[in-house]
């Protein structure tokens, strides 16, 4: 029989709690990365000259003379959001969707970065001087940004719904609830959008906002819980 001496009875705690402060660290990333995207991506739609969110998608602002800041907005968004999955992995670990849900916001992190790299081509009068309409051919780069972007849609719409069922199973039905009205914004919005519908880039932007913020809030509820 052995005993466990005093520096062996704490060691357990201790773990115990710098495990929580790195996941908590983890989760701040989630947390930060989609509000960020949004403000950024939204005060430009209001203040750049020549964009309109009623017929510009908001990674339309990756073009100009401060295209760079969207540039830079996607990839830095993008990382946060892929690095704070693992904060969502360590946080619903052994829980229903604890595996898929960070997998799918990881791909959506990593799909934003993608469409940070490739920027689409200028359209329909923007930036300033821009012909209106399509162009008449695109460019491989569009294309790539393009398939990004459905990658990033996607995977938050499929994160949207598994956290849905994630929080059902576990009886939070408001949650659960958010999660579901989150993921439908993004699917109608983004549906309607590639429908060509009239302000389908508006619809496609609120969609995308709701549902970036709803995994942020997620994100900070299990940080508040760590």
């Amino acid at each position: 029989m052995t005993t466990q001496t005093p520096a062996a009875a704490t060691a357990s705690p201790a773990a115990t709690g710098t495990r929580a402060a790195a996941t908590r660290s983890l989760l701040t990333c989630a947390v930060v990365g989609p509000p960020l995207w949004a403000v950024v991506s939204l005060t430009q739609a209001a203040a750049r000259e020549g964009f309109h969110i009623t017929r510009h998608p908001l990674s339309a602002l990756s073009n100009g003379s401060l295209g760079w800041l969207q540039i830079a907005n996607f990839l830095i968004a993008g990382a946060l959001l892929a690095i704070g999955a693992t904060g969502l992995r360590k946080a619903l670990h052994a829980t229903p969707g604890g595996t898929w849900a960070p997998r799918l916001v990881r791909i959506a992190g990593i799909g934003m970065i993608a469409a940070g790299l490739f920027v689409m081509d200028p359209a329909d009068g923007f930036p300033a001087g821009t012909p209106y309409g399509a162009p008449a051919t695109l460019t491989w780069h569009s294309y790539a940004h393009f398939a990004a972007g459905s990658l990033t849609f996607t995977s938050l719409i499929a994160a949207c719904y598994v956290l849905g069922r994630h929080f059902g199973r576990a009886g939070d039905r408001g949650r659960a609830l958010a999660s579901r009205v989150a993921g439908t914004a993004l699917l109608l919005g983004n549906g309607w959008a590639m429908t060509g519908g009239k302000a389908g880039t508006l619809t496609l932007a609120v969609g995308a906002v709701t549902a970036m913020l709803w995994i942020a809030a997620t994100a900070h509820h299990y940080r508040r819980t760590h």
